[in-house]
């Protein structure tokens, strides 16, 4: 006999949990199903190397999410009821050089000036206006990421109709590269800055991503990078306490393998051992949408064959998870350590435009471009006292070079040490010594990890302008429904607005509010 209840859930990812837990508050008995024995997908803290030390296997940070009604206004009780906080250092982020400079990058405008005003007084005097820029757009960029999207037509229609509107839609036209060699002139600037862009995991030259920089700037400036007390797990723990002391519950270890649908409407989700969950209200999947044409019972082929034809990005992630004797020195000097992401960068900006154009053709880039980031610095719990954690990552294909996918398994210890070395050079003491134990991530563990990061690509699938907004992974599958399966809502990086920790499920929790007929206005004034 099948469990029933009124909601069922496949995936706990957090955007996963957050529709989930939206519903629950609202009254609704839910069950999250999770194939893994942990809950949490790309949001999860893990014990990955040695007892005691805390790793965010993923996600490190939670940037955008601050702005979410979800954080900012505590809709669901998550600070003042099940204990979330967060930190917010106030340098965001800092490059390194290989030569000990740096420039750190502050929430407080005048600071980032200063910096800048070091290498070319008129790139900080640009800078000052692209920040005023940049907070002027703000408001518009973040009212449109925690709600279901407009239609891309109507949108595109409405900038078309103020001079400001065009310009605007220009930006968003641009790649990264044009707006940085726009606005600034000096090598070192530019590749501050273009890093910042490429860390979305997108080539700095690639169309599209020109609203990008400023959206990031004023982001960090206006709410600065949260850093979970705990570890990036503690808001899907506390999303799942929601749920559970709701009635509900998020079950591991269960396979889906089917929604079922009957007379048109999603009724429940099969497993692979056979077990059936019943939906009396709807079925929320996070599903790949190269799956969704075999995973849910007689959608319409046509939908099926366009999310079959999405693309997925070609830049993938090599992570290393350091458990440390004691926290990391830079040459640098101590200041970077206060930064919570760190940037070695390459020698030029052609260095990084390199970087990828090699990924672009499946090779191994010849140059390294590693961020990384030392979480116990801002987070004492995450270590024992006086060791420290580190999480560090490069970008590399998704098929190895030698031998395609499968050859990772074997190159895995020979890429990390190539990384670890190439690190030394910017911190005096990443030794044998220090480094107590890693935990290396290749792009297919990544894959291995979570159904959603297919083929290793985080965002789900790439984040380029035409699979974004309401068509995001498809114009049919852009608003969380599904055409022709009623009751059938999406999640996941690969709808809008993409990859990272946005807390996107309360824009599948704001249209299923709609079709339910509950008012989700009244549901987080509670």
């Amino acid at each position: 006999m099948a469990q029933l209840s009124d909601i069922v859930v496949i995936g706990s990812g957090h955007n996963g949990l957050v529709a989930a837990a939206y519903l629950a508050k609202a009254g609704k008995s839910v069950t999250v199903l999770e194939r893994q024995a942990w809950f949490g997908g790309g949001v999860v803290t893990r014990d990955l190397t040695l007892p005691g030390f805390h790793h965010d296997q993923h996600a490190m940070a939670h940037i955008f999410i601050q702005a979410n009604p979800l954080i900012k206004n505590d809709e669901l009780g998550l600070m003042s009821k099940y204990g979330m906080t967060y930190s917010y250092p106030e340098m965001p982020t800092i490059s390194v050089f290989a030569d000990g400079e740096t420039i750190p990058l502050w929430r407080d405008r005048q600071k980032n000036y200063r910096e800048l005003e070091r290498f070319s007084k008129t790139d900080a005097e640009s800078y000052l206006r692209f920040a005023e820029l940049g907070a002027a757009y703000l408001p518009l960029l973040t009212a449109g990421l925690f709600v279901p999207p407009a239609p891309v037509g109507a949108m595109y229609a409405m900038m078309d109709q103020s001079r400001e509107g065009r310009a605007m839609f220009q930006i968003m036209q641009k790649s990264g590269y044009d707006i940085v060699c726009e606005w600034f002139a000096n090598d070192r600037v530019r590749l501050h800055f273009l890093r910042i862009v490429s860390e979305h995991l997108v080539g700095p030259e690639e169309k599209g991503t020109g609203i990008g920089l400023f959206m990031f700037l004023a982001f960090l400036e206006q709410y600065g990078i949260g850093v979970p007390m705990g570890g990036s797990g503690t808001l899907t723990s506390a999303l799942v306490r929601l749920i559970e002391d709701s009635g509900g519950q998020v079950i591991t270890g269960v396979d889906c393998d089917r929604v079922m649908v009957k007379s048109g409407r999603a009724v429940g989700v099969h497993a692979r051992d056979g077990r059936e969950f019943a939906a009396r209200d709807a079925v929320i999947g996070a599903i790949h949408p190269h799956d969704i044409g075999w995973f849910i019972d007689g959608i319409d082929p046509v939908v099926a064959g366009d999310a079959a034809k999405t693309e997925i990005g070609a830049n993938c992630v090599f992570t290393i998870h350091a458990a440390l004797n004691e926290p990391l020195k830079f040459k640098a000097g101590d200041h970077v350590a206060k930064a919570m992401m760190i940037e070695l960068l390459p020698p030029s900006l052609d260095h990084l435009r390199e970087h990828f154009d090699d990924l672009r053709y499946g090779r191994l880039p010849r140059s390294r471009l590693v961020g990384l980031g030392s979480p116990s610095n801002l987070d004492p719990s995450r270590a024992p006292l006086g060791k420290a954690t580190m999480h560090a990552w490069d970008y590399v294909p998704y098929e190895h070079p030698q031998g395609g996918a499968p050859a990772w398994d074997s190159h895995k210890q020979e890429f990390a040490a190539a990384m670890l070395d190439h690190m030394s050079g910017f911190i005096s003491n990443l030794t044998s010594a220090n480094i107590l134990a890693h935990h290396d991530d290749t792009p297919v563990d990544m894959e291995r990890n979570s159904s959603s990061f297919r083929r290793g690509d985080i965002h789900g699938i790439a984040p380029n302008a035409y699979q974004s907004g309401a068509h995001r992974p498809t114009p049919d599958l852009g608003n969380y429904r599904v055409p022709g399966v009623e009751r059938m809502y999406l999640v996941g990086p690969f709808q809008h607005p993409g990859g990272g920790v946005f807390g996107a499920g309360r824009a599948t929790a704001i249209k299923m509010c709609d079709d339910l007929r509950l008012n989700f206005d009244k549901i987080t004034a509670q």
